[in-house]
């Protein structure tokens, strides 16, 4: 038997601690389980770190024993003392203190153990090697990885997180600042890849069908934006709804229920939707000022039951979905002597007002329930019937024991309902609510009054993966000149215009085509009527449509253009007296002419970047705009300045291209040189994300052409475009280049 005497540790703190610990140990441990603690806290008191790694290993023991089981508490502590044989000692506290949490999450030994080895690869691969020599400096993502671990395996599983791991280890390992951001969860690429890795149903993905069940059935026409349960800084993340919309988790889980039913992401989604719609409908706000907490959590659940009665009367249906999400606390255990039961004790009312079966004997909860369901036979209930039956509820039942602060939190947890915000209001704020708002009531003001960003990803071609959300572009309309400038330019190629008048005529639809079979139409179509006449006379049924019509065999083309507006198309070419700039002003200027002369939609926009936190994209035209003054202006004061980085610019055009309603959608991208920016030092990495960009638009059915003006090209458009490109060597015949390949390409 292993005594407090015979395990070989030198701190005096520790021995003075160790046989009370030793006591508590041998309740939950087997000998094995002991045997493995002793040689254990051997191997910490040994590595020489202070008294502080074996007191907090001595404390944590217990409950890693309890979750992964006892022969996980020895391999715990060689972790410990594998990282203090790195320079990264620091983290060793962080690591012990976390490893019971993340034991909790886990409640495996083979996954906690996975765990351990993921702590390893850390240490063994975001230590930083001092240049020049053998030594190596503490990883800066180590400490953050393990204080954030158990937040992070509430929401992946140990392979998400893995994946987590090891994509901010391969982007951001050579800037030491920036891993250790990834890790706190402070970058957006890395709340983005948690996002990607987690399992279950994503808003996102059903947002669209949300909106519309709601719409449907109550009449509610509000968007619906996500929230994140790990990072939101509420203590009780629950769905609600204010002015700005209505707020959801952003991922669901699908829920087994213990009788084995299992409750989809979604279902649970259509539940806190259909919850909220309730509120909104029958819910008035009453004054909070004279109740207590207490007396506030009685008020709500009564009130959150009545808007389920009321729904379901309304929808039977909903009581299955009710029913399924919502607990069903064990009557009697919870006890009052150790913990406060008030939430156990009100979660049962709930499920006994909800389910005519709940089986509870409690004479309160059977009384309070029969009460409920007697008024709101009566009908014509109200909110402050809620607050009379939940106030006398709380007086009924409220016992010392309420107030302990050791809170029963099992099986009271209805995720569905909402945090009941709009329930309450107030007489009076105190001095600090007057300067108080709520995260989701700041509006982000902007100098340029731009819209907010949109992300996109960017694609790395060493790592052959995506850096989600990686990129921040920011659109808007471009800024106006003097639409009479336009003018001038097109009177100035007035003899060009004319060529390209008679070609155009060429490519408008010129003939009709026949559109047979139509119950209504200008003509007869006489086989057809003479088929339904034999039909008619020999006893069939006969084909009513016998009528013809007619429509322009037409083209049906959508074209985007997209300007490259960087800096390098201020420079004046050789044997030019205009800048590249000003060349593509006249060329846009004729095309978008030579477009409108054809009536097919199209729009222009353009685009700079100055880094990937600041990709500005300028609209000139919209599809839904024609073309008159206020695009002319805004051409006229097309400017150019800061570097190109393409894929995004061409993933957003695509945006708007790919919802247009045309057989064949054409991008257009007129460029002057090659994808760069300057924060991005691999000259390959703009290129092959652009080449990305252009196979994501293929997919959509877009069809992309490049118009290069740099002589150079031939070394990378390739790349990028394939086939799909045309250099011109001449830039001054750029006005005349551009609306002939335009014909060329929609001919």
């Amino acid at each position: 038997m292993v005594e407090a005497d015979n395990i070989k540790c030198n701190y005096s703190e520790v021995r003075a601690l160790l046989p009370e610990s030793l006591a508590e140990l041998r309740q939950q441990l087997s000998a094995d389980g002991i045997k493995g603690f002793a040689h254990g806290l051997e191997l910490l008191c040994m590595m020489g770190r202070g008294a502080e790694p074996p007191l907090v290993f001595m404390e944590e023991a217990a409950e890693v024993a309890a979750h992964a089981g006892e022969r996980m508490i020895y391999p715990v502590a060689k972790a410990a003392y594998q990282i203090s044989r790195s320079p990264n000692a620091e983290a060793i506290v962080p690591f012990l203190q976390t490893i019971a949490a993340v034991a909790r999450r886990l409640e495996q030994a083979r996954l906690l153990q996975g765990y351990l080895d993921l702590v390893q690869e850390m240490v063994d691969r975001t230590s930083i090697s001092i240049h020049g020599s053998h030594a190596t400096m503490p990883s800066p993502a180590l400490i953050p990885f393990v204080q954030i671990a158990p937040r992070l395996l509430g929401e992946l599983n140990i392979g998400g997180l893995k994946r987590w791991m090891a994509y901010g280890i391969a982007q951001h390992s050579h800037h030491p600042d920036h891993l250790a951001e990834y890790f706190e969860l402070a970058t957006p690429d890395s709340r983005a890849v948690m996002q990607r890795e987690r399992s279950g149903t994503l808003l996102v993905d059903v947002e669209r069908r949300l909106e519309l069940f709601q719409l449907a059935l109550w009449d509610i026409d509000e968007r619906v934006y996500p929230y994140s349960r790990m990072l939101d800084e509420r203590s009780d993340p629950r769905p609600y709804y204010d002015d700005h919309g209505i707020f959801l988790p952003d991922v669901n889980d699908d829920l087994e229920r213990p009788d084995g039913q299992v409750v989809s992401g979604l279902e649970q989604f259509l539940a806190a939707l259909a919850h909220m719609a309730g509120h909104r409908q029958w819910t008035s706000p009453v004054f909070a000022d004279n109740r207590s907490p207490m007396q506030r959590i009685a008020i709500e659940t009564f009130e959150d039951s009545r808007i389920e009665h009321l729904l379901m009367q309304q929808y039977p249906g909903l009581r299955r979905l009710f029913l399924a999400l919502h607990p069903a606390p064990i009557e009697g255990e919870c006890d009052p002597q150790t913990a406060s039961c008030v939430r156990h004790r009100l979660t049962m009312l709930s499920r006994a007002i909800l389910d005519p079966n709940h089986g509870y004997g409690d004479p309160h909860i059977l009384e309070f329930a029969k009460r409920f369901h007697d008024r709101m036979a009566e009908g014509d209930s109200s909110t402050a019937d809620s607050e009379m039956l939940g106030i006398q509820f709380m007086a009924r039942t409220r016992s010392a024991s309420d107030s302990l602060p050791n809170v029963w939190f099992k099986d009271t947890e209805i995720a569905y309902r909402d945090d009941n915000r709009n329930l309450w209001q107030f007489y009076e704020l105190d001095d600090d609510e007057d300067f108080h708002v709520e995260p989701s009531e700041i509006e982000e003001t902007d100098p340029e009054d731009r819209l907010p960003p949109r992300h996109y990803p960017e694609w790395d071609y060493k790592a052959k993966t995506y850096r989600p959300d990686w990129v921040s572009l920011y659109e808007g309309l471009h800024a106006s000149g003097e639409a009479s400038h336009i003018d001038r330019l097109l009177a100035r190629h007035r003899g060009l215009a004319k060529q390209l008048k008679r070609l155009l005529d060429m490519l408008k639809p010129q003939e009709y085509e026949r559109v047979r079979f139509q119950e209504e139409g200008t003509e007869l179509d006489l086989d057809i009527a003479i088929r339904s006449l034999i039909d008619f006379r020999s006893g069939h049924t006969p084909d009513p449509r016998i009528n013809m019509s007619f429509r322009h065999a037409g083209r049906n083309i959508a074209v985007s253009l997209l300007l490259d507006l960087s800096a390098s198309l201020n420079e004046v070419p050789r044997g030019c007296d205009q800048t590249i700039l000003q060349l593509s002003q006249e060329a846009v200027t004729l095309l978008a002419w030579s477009i409108e002369q054809l009536g097919d939609p199209f729009a222009i926009g353009g685009f700079h970047s100055d880094t990937r936190h600041n990709v500005r994209y300028f609209h000139f035209k919209g599809f839904s705009e024609h073309w008159d003054d206020d695009v002319k202006a805004r051409l006229a004061a097309m400017d150019a300045g800061y570097s190109t980085r393409m894929g995004a610019a061409m993933r957003h055009a695509g945006h708007y291209l790919k919802n247009q309603k045309a057989d064949k959608k054409l991008l257009l991208i007129l460029t002057d040189g090659e994808p760069s920016d300057i924060d991005v030092h691999d000259e390959r990495l703009l290129i092959e994300d652009a080449r990305k960009a252009v196979l994501e638009l293929d997919t959509d059915g877009i069809f992309t052409w490049c118009i290069s003006l740099d002589t150079k090209a031939d070394d990378y458009i390739g790349d990028i475009f394939g086939q799909q490109y045309t250099v011109i060597d001449h830039v001054e015949r750029l006005p005349e280049k551009l609306p002939l390949l335009f014909a060329g390409l929609t001919s």
